[in-house]
């Protein structure tokens, strides 16, 4: 694989990974517009690494909380809001580990990689993104996550296997219909990435180790570090813009493409 191309993966993966425009969508139109090669299983896991690694350092002092929450979760005791947050977390993230693993068994996922379904996918919820952001009051803060909002979440979150959907998009999507500020939707949509690439990032882990090669372990690598300063610059943009701004703009942009994908597909 040649270094442009890394580099065109890697960036498209960090800034898409955590605005709500599919980062999966344009990773799968990448070789099915273009005539580059398919990247692979090694690549994919190396791009999420980094932008794993970009929201935790973002996020690092929300994510030094829920760790020190995790031995009440093995004690089974929730005492403090440390515990409570990371009992959230893994809440949040049970339904997308349960659809996907069913996706993943039954090979729906494959039956999902075309043009037609991202274009719609980029369509419709582009289109409840903005409904949940024009019409959602702004009542609730993310130091007020509760645990039912946080399955309701995980369940909006499962709906982010359909690729184009857009993982974070969703999720803020259903946040704002809960009434959380821009803001706060996006915070928690950032956190409840975490898990959730762990959680993706070891499922594909273990058929990257059973292939294992040191050529595609060295392009990965180069991948991944690309990626993490893609994430982070496309974070540190967003929550920014978002003291300020709507969701308007990502929408008119998934709208736009959206549209373009159809047109190609259906002609």
């Amino acid at each position: 694989m040649t270094l442009f191309h890394l580099f065109l993966l890697a960036i498209i993966q960090g800034v898409t990974e955590f605005l709500p425009v599919s980062s999966s969508g344009h990773l799968i139109l990448l070789p099915a517009l273009t005539s580059l090669d398919d990247q692979g299983l090694v690549i994919d896991v190396a791009v999420h690494v980094g932008t794993l690694f970009a929201v935790c350092w973002y996020f690092r002092a929300d994510v030094a909380l829920a760790l020190r929450g995790i031995p009440e979760l093995l004690r089974f005791r929730i005492e403090t809001r440390a515990g409570f947050l990371a009992f959230c977390l893994v809440v949040a993230t049970m339904p997308v580990v349960i659809v996907g693993l069913i996706f993943k068994l039954f090979g729906v996922m494959e039956m999902m990689r075309s043009i037609a379904v991202i274009g719609w996918a980029m369509i419709i919820f582009g289109i409840v993104l903005y409904l949940t952001d024009r019409f959602g009051a702004e009542t609730e803060r993310a130091e007020g996550w509760t645990l039912k909002h946080a399955l309701y979440l995980g369940l909006w979150q499962a709906v982010a296997l359909i690729p184009g959907t857009s993982r974070s998009g969703i999720v803020i999507s259903g946040a704002r219909a809960l009434g959380y500020a821009r803001h706060d939707a996006a915070k928690i949509s950032m956190l409840m990435s975490i898990p959730t690439i762990i959680a993706s990032g070891t499922l594909m882990g273990f058929d990257v180790v059973r292939v294992a090669d040191w050529q595609a372990a060295r392009e990965g690598a180069i991948a991944a570090l690309i990626s993490f300063f893609a994430a982070w610059a496309a974070l540190v943009f967003m929550m920014k813009l978002l003291r300020t701004v709507s969701f308007t703009p990502y929408v008119i942009y998934r709208l736009a493409l959206g549209s373009v994908l159809l047109f190609v597909a259906y002609t």
